[in-house]
């Protein structure tokens, strides 16, 4: 490629909306460009990048013996309620009409629609199938930010397998997760592994790839000593043990003015936040909750979602409240409620003499243990995790690392294929449903995440597996010497089977290598007249630094050698 025939359009400063190195840099570079919120146009760089993750992605699947198929973006309402998710989906999927009235979808996932093609299956004899595609998703997504890191359009690598019992599909999702950790590692990508929630895919196992970035907007708890590690939505930790005491036989009231919230409670009335019962108000789907945690602890919503297999949840109102307990929000208790559902977190569990709120304000209750004074509680682990908490594995302190997330795969179950009435003939003549696994990896996330981690003050650092070109030739000046020394070289690359791109611009030399820099191609060569009267040019490693003079004879079986080692 000519760079004079490139559409590249590389700009001299950062975008001034640009919030995270990808953006900026990927837009800076020529890569991408912002039609609307949370919708990008690639650009010839950025396609050659996307198909190279895409083959790489697609040498993977076809190892563990998938098939790829191209299944429709727009999806009728009536498979997706036969499953109850055109409702769970709310404002997140694109919803219209067509022209005869029709309520239609636009794709966020396609676990709906290759079931449906499932259907056609027949036999136990024809399991394992393992399916995927490269397919367009829509997500409405409230805030689109962070560049391709978070968007409303985007193409998600979805895979799926369908197998007669349990056995095949740990086999299915073992296959996939080792097909997931080389992808990562040959798209240059850290991936780290942890314990997810399911939400509302369904399904009792799932696993998140976790890539490190500052831009990212997961926390994961993990262990540095030891393999545990876990989104905050599915994150649990050994808590330090307690210096209860018994305490009252029973709660005691006592006067709290101007406590309405944990931090007055213990500022004003010295009762640490730790032997505090925090009582909060939820409507989950639409039922009156209440959930209790300590009181220096987080709810983590997921995990409530999770536990009562919820679809909507949201904070009580104030008049919810009043209408619910009889109570303002600040002065919540557990303690005489009845008839009310309710839930305490594990790390309430066996404590004793702690303070609650009474319902009224300016007293609480002292000598509360909820085991003993809130009968037909519900218990559950809805805490959120904190850094240096002791792992459950190993007890060493547990760390917290923002991350994106680079691929989710689950263990679906049956949920699918019995909603929507997929069996076939099983060993024994009888009927069996097939069990599903679900497997998702979005490709331009996935750009947008080696970016994060590989680039420099200087621009993009590509790794050489997904870089849009190996190398790039810049000769420096306009000499007619230079000039065939530049095309002779190209011409030899590119019959060599390297994939190179010719700076042939008419700029001044200082242009042509901040723009090499900026895009990132993993080797430059750099032919100018000090180099010609020695018969050699300039090599230079990208990610390195590295230059080295090399004989114009030798740059293509030098060159060849580079790429392939940086590319293993």
């Amino acid at each position: 490629m000519r760079w004079t025939r490139l559409h590249a359009p590389t700009l001299r400063e950062d975008p001034a909306d640009a919030d995270a190195a990808s953006h900026r840099l990927l837009l800076r570079a020529g890569f991408a460009r912002q039609l609307m919120a949370g919708h990008y146009s690639l650009l010839p760089l950025g396609v050659r990048v996307r198909t190279r993750i895409m083959d790489i992605v697609r040498s993977e699947m076809e190892k563990i013996g998938a098939q790829e198929f191209l299944l429709p973006a727009l999806h009728p309402a009536e498979i997706w309620r036969k499953t109850g998710r055109w409702d769970v989906m709310g404002e997140e999927m694109f919803r219209l009409l067509d022209r005869k009235g029709a309520e239609l979808g636009l794709g966020m996932t396609h676990e709906e629609i290759f079931t449906t093609v499932s259907q056609e299956l027949r036999s136990f004899r024809q399991l394992p199938q393992i399916w995927y595609q490269f397919q367009t998703k829509f997500r409405d997504e409230a805030r689109p930010k962070g560049g391709l890191l978070r968007t409303r359009e985007f193409t998600m690598k979805d895979s799926y397998s369908f197998d007669m019992d349990a056995e095949g599909l740990d086999r299915s999702f073992a296959l996939h997760r080792a097909a997931y950790e080389r992808i990562f590692a040959r798209i240059g990508l850290q991936a780290i592994p942890v314990q997810a929630s399911s939400g509302s895919m369904g399904g009792n196992t799932s696993v998140e790839f976790m890539s490190p970035s500052e831009a990212g907007e997961d926390l994961i708890v993990r262990c540095p000593n030891c393999d545990y590690a876990a989104n905050t939505e599915k994150a649990t930790s050994r808590l330090p043990g307690t210096d209860d005491t018994p305490g009252p036989s029973e709660p005691e009231r006592f006067a709290t003015p101007g406590a309405r919230t944990g931090e007055e409670l213990a500022d004003v009335h010295g009762v640490p936040t730790h032997r505090q019962i925090r009582t909060t108000a939820y409507l989950v789907d639409d039922q009156f909750t209440l959930l209790l945690l300590r009181g220096d602890h987080a709810l983590v919503e997921q995990k409530l979602i999770d536990t009562l297999n919820a679809v909507v949840v949201r904070p009580a109102g104030a008049d919810e409240i009043s209408t619910a307990l009889g109570a303002s929000p600040g002065h919540l208790g557990p303690v005489g409620v009845s008839g009310i559902q309710m839930l305490a977190d594990e790390a309430l569990r066996g404590r004793t003499d702690l303070v609650s709120g009474a319902g009224e304000d300016g007293v609480h209750l002292r000598g509360v243990s909820v085991e003993r004074d809130c009968p037909g509680v519900r218990w559950a682990d809805l805490r959120e995790v904190s850094a240096g908490e002791s792992c459950v594995g190993c007890g060493a302190p547990l760390e917290l690392v923002r991350t994106v997330e680079i691929g989710h795969i689950f263990k679906l179950g049956r949920k699918y294929t019995e909603l929507l009435d997929v069996s076939m003939q099983g060993p024994g003549n009888e009927r069996v449903v097939p069990i599903m696994g679900s497997y998702g990896m979005g490709i331009e996330r996935a750009i947008a995440a080696v970016v994060e981690t590989c680039h420099d003050e200087k621009g993009i650092v590509w790794p050489a597996a997904i870089a849009p070109f190996q190398v790039t030739v810049v000769g420096l000046g306009t000499q007619p010497e230079v000039v065939e020394a530049a095309e002779t070289t190209y011409r030899e690359l590119v019959a060599a089977g390297v994939d190179t791109l010719i700076d042939d611009r008419d700029e001044r030399p200082g242009v042509k290598l901040r723009d090499a820099e900026l895009i990132g191609i993993p080797f430059r060569v750099t032919i100018g007249t000090r180099g010609l009267a020695a018969g050699t040019a300039e090599v230079v490693t990208r990610a390195t630094g590295e230059s080295v003079p090399v004989p114009l004879g030798d740059l293509v079986v030098h060159l060849q050698g580079l790429s392939a080692s940086a590319s293993a």
